[in-house]
């Protein structure tokens, strides 16, 4: 029986992994996870799709369980900030998309809009954050969202079962170190072996499949399995087994990132639960409001900007108190490995891939790849199909997120650099012009997005298109012989239910309080 595990590399992705696996298969497997006690964490990954909460249910933790340890806060959408132009901000929330008369709101929107902001008009939650309030009540009750109608049959699906059937109302910002911290914790009182110490070499046997690694202080370590979560080094994928590396770089060229740890008072602050990308010459700051401080950083493409130049741009968007704040530089590696299953080593995180965290897809290519792997896990004849349905579904969510991201800078109105300038004319994934094409007449729908699961729904589509003002788009030409009184009550009832969560929701700042 295939058995023994060997996780090589801990942070956000090791821990998750031996979380999962040890809750999935119990005692039946053993896992060994090596990490060095040198190697430290990208530390970018704090913002998350909503269905992070799936991986949470599985491991049987609750929000009072992790939260607090986390310094975690709920994240109800993407908040885009000068894309467009100056001054201008639109939302994609998490919130299922409404539909009249078999259209979706937005398209009726587009025909009729009580005003000039979708978000505001077709979603509750732009409201809601704009307010700085939190999604669940003093009592911990939910807000009441189409999410309502349908929880009790969501629970026990996975990521790709629960899309399209209805969208929870938020995600997490949490610190990735204290995750990985508490999942520590949580992995060795489950039985996980955690060995701290650097893997010199990695052995191959004759057929050319890792057969141990080898560490400086405890010698080797010999399993079946082999899990790569070293990041972006990928020392058992790409180095010892020396899978190739497919760049993006032509596509998504922002390779750089400078990030900041910013202790701030929130309660003077207050939190907004949302995470923003504010554009800037040369790429966009990330903002993400923790319950003790701001994470944030630039992202940046180094042909464009210096890593000098960013940080300064940085401190100066932070303000006074990024003044004493060391920087953290990254060099990001954009794009997967052509394989993240090869032999009998499977990459998962940084080292399978990463694309630039603009909608916080860092951790969901985690989780996402734990399950396929629990999903697919090899018996003892390593028959072939599982191996090959993990490299697919991995493929197809990096080439999908990967063009879902492409449309954000072609869709961008912005033009006021050079560095906005040629995102109008670089190339684009196959597919996607021809796609941009269709969407100008009918907004995007299950039929004419990345024809892969990815993550990504039709609607968070439309948002960007919406939102970022430099595509031109029409209404369905249906909705000209349409009844559109239903559509009127519709935005009605949006703005009846916002005024009802401004009077009777808590701000996310007493809610946290309360929590903590």
């Amino acid at each position: 029986m295939l058995n023994r595990v060997v996780i090589v590399g801990g942070g956000t992705a090791g821990w998750m992994t031996a979380s999962y696996l040890k809750a999935a298969f119990g005692e039946r497997i053993d896992i060994t996870l090596v990490e060095s006690g040198k190697v430290g964490t990208i530390g970018v990954g704090e913002a998350t799709f909503s269905d992070i909460r799936h991986f949470f249910e599985f491991l049987g933790l609750k929000e009072k369980d992790w939260m607090p340890s986390c310094n975690a806060t709920y994240k109800l959408a993407v908040r885009f900030e000068n894309w467009r132009e100056k001054g201008h901000y639109f939302y994609h929330p998490f919130e299922q998309m409404r539909s009249v008369n078999g259209h979706p709101l937005t398209d009726w929107w587009l025909q009729q809009g009580p005003t000039d902001r979708f978000d505001k008009d077709c979603f509750v939650m732009a409201s809601v954050i704009d307010a700085g309030l939190s999604p669940r009540r003093l009592d911990g009750s939910l807000l009441d969202t189409p999410y309502d109608e349908h929880a009790d049959e969501m629970q026990g699906l996975t990521m790709s079962e629960h899309q399209g059937k209805t969208q929870f109302p938020y995600a997490y910002h949490f610190e990735a170190a204290l995750l990985s911290k508490y999942l520590t914790t949580y992995a060795v009182e489950r039985g996980v072996r955690h060995v701290i110490d650097d893997v010199e070499t990695v052995d191959l046997d004759e057929r050319g499949w890792i057969s141990s690694v080898r560490t400086a202080q405890h010698g080797d370590f010999t399993g079946d399995l082999f899990i790569d979560c070293t990041g972006f080094r990928g020392l058992l994928l790409n180095k010892a087994l020396e899978e190739p590396f497919i760049s993006y770089q032509d596509t998504l060229p922002n390779d750089s990132a400078v990030a900041l740890q910013v202790p701030m008072d929130m309660e003077k602050r207050g939190i907004r639960p949302c995470t923003t990308a504010t554009a800037q010459d040369a790429g966009w700051i990330w903002t993400i409001p923790l319950t003790g401080r701001v994470g944030t950083g630039y992202v940046y493409a180094k042909d464009y900007v210096s890593p000098e130049e960013a940080e300064r741009t940085l401190r100066e968007f932070v303000g006074p108190a990024a003044a004493d704040v060391e920087a953290n530089h990254i060099r990001m590696r954009i794009g997967r490995s052509r394989n993240s299953w090869v032999k009998n080593c499977v990459a998962i995180g940084l080292a399978s891939g990463f694309v630039e965290p603009l909608e916080s897809t860092g951790i969901f290519f985690i989780h996402h790849a734990i399950e396929q792997l629990t999903k697919n896990f090899p018996g003892s004849d390593w028959h072939p199909t599982h191996r090959d349905r993990y490299n697919d579904a991995i493929a197809h969510v990096m080439d999908g997120v990967r063009e879902f991201l492409v449309l954000h800078y072609v869709a961008a109105k912005r033009a006021d650099t050079q560095y906005w300038r040629d995102t109008k004319t670089r190339p684009v994934p196959d597919g996607l012009a021809e796609r941009i094409e269709r969407w100008r007449t009918q907004l995007p729908d299950s039929e004419t997005v990345f024809p892969y699961y990815h993550g990504l729904p039709p609607y968070s589509y439309m948002c960007i298109l919406l939102g970022m003002g430099g595509i031109d788009l029409k209404p369905s030409p249906a909705l000209a012989l349409a009844d559109p009184g239903a559509a009127h009550r519709e935005f009605e009832a949006i703005r009846e239910k916002t005024e009802q969560f401004s009077r009777t929701l808590p701000t996310a700042y007493d809610y946290f309080t309360q929590v903590r």
